[in-house]
């Protein structure tokens, strides 16, 4: 007698009559049979919540493998906190991946009405698994002090690339364009109400022509990345007004990092907030 047949006498299931003119498939009892086993063979003290939570974490790491191997065709514009926050912790879609020591999705309300957004992760971050940390992250928190805002408080902080660039380099156009699909996600979830882009990546990104031109972007940031003599950077020509990001008023803005190699533009950056607030304003009241 199998182990089948002794587990469903012990069930006092067996043995199993049926009539003659109505046969019942043999596929059935083993499949009853097995689904028996399977939950006399599990642990007695097994939490029934672990066991869904175990479901669901297997489900997203199946989810997220699928992406790094074939991610042009998941569709990340449907997922849920849970599923991007899996999707970016196991994403190996640029060689980013295997020079840092984590990815770093953000940190704040997962529903805030301001929204930060740097460039990449730098050393401190990739080490701490948080942006804008270190010296970079104390000016920025003290910038948030100044508009009466804290971190953690009503204010989300991300970057538009999540793995760290070695040597804290700019990230290129093809590490951009696998990252960009993250954090347009990321704004659609936490629906902020105003965006800040700190430094010429973020903004040129966030501010470009069309978010789905990779080409576009790639010849933008060669732009940016070019000092002319004589002339500013292209981020001068973003400061200054309320620009719009699929219906979000977006600022422009000096990366915190900047400002600490170039003090003597907080001034600018000051007046960048100073328009931050009366555009949060406005929309209060409006």
């Amino acid at each position: 007698m199998n182990r089948e047949e002794l587990i469903l006498r012990e069930l006092h299931l067996y043995p199993l009559w049926k009539r003659r003119e109505q046969a019942v498939p043999e596929v059935a009892f083993v499949t009853v049979a097995s689904e028996i086993a399977a939950k006399i063979a599990m642990p007695q003290n097994e939490n029934p919540e672990n066991i869904i939570l175990k479901n669901e974490i297997s489900a997203n790491e199946i989810l997220a493998n699928k992406i790094s191997e074939n991610k042009n065709s998941i569709d990340i514009s449907s997922f849920d906190w849970p599923q991007l926050k899996s999707a970016v912790k196991h994403c190996t879609a640029c060689a980013l991946r295997a020079g840092c020591t984590q990815t770093v999705l953000g940190v704040g309300p997962e529903q805030a009405d301001w929204l930060f957004v740097g460039e990449a992760s730098g050393a401190e971050e990739d080490a701490q698994g948080e942006p804008f940390v270190g010296q970079a992250g104390v000016l920025l928190n003290n910038m948030l002090a100044a508009i009466k805002l804290k971190r953690g408080t009503n204010v989300y902080l991300t970057n538009v690339v999540k793995c760290r660039p070695l040597e804290n380099r700019t990230p290129g156009a093809d590490e951009i364009s696998q990252c960009l699909p993250y954090l347009e996600r990321q704004i659609a979830l936490i629906r902020p109400k105003l965006i800040v882009a700190l430094g010429k990546v973020a903004s040129t990104v966030l501010l470009g022509r069309d978010s789905k031109s990779f080409r576009h972007i790639s010849e933008s940031l060669k732009v940016a990345s070019t000092v002319l003599l004589g002339r500013d950077s292209p981020l001068a020509s973003l400061r200054g007004e309320v620009h719009d990001y699929h219906g979000i008023p977006l600022i422009a803005t000096y990366h915190p990092a900047y400002l600490l190699r170039a003090p003597q533009e907080k001034a600018k950056a000051w007046q960048d907030l100073r328009l931050a607030v009366a555009t949060m304003q406005s929309q209060t009241v409006s």
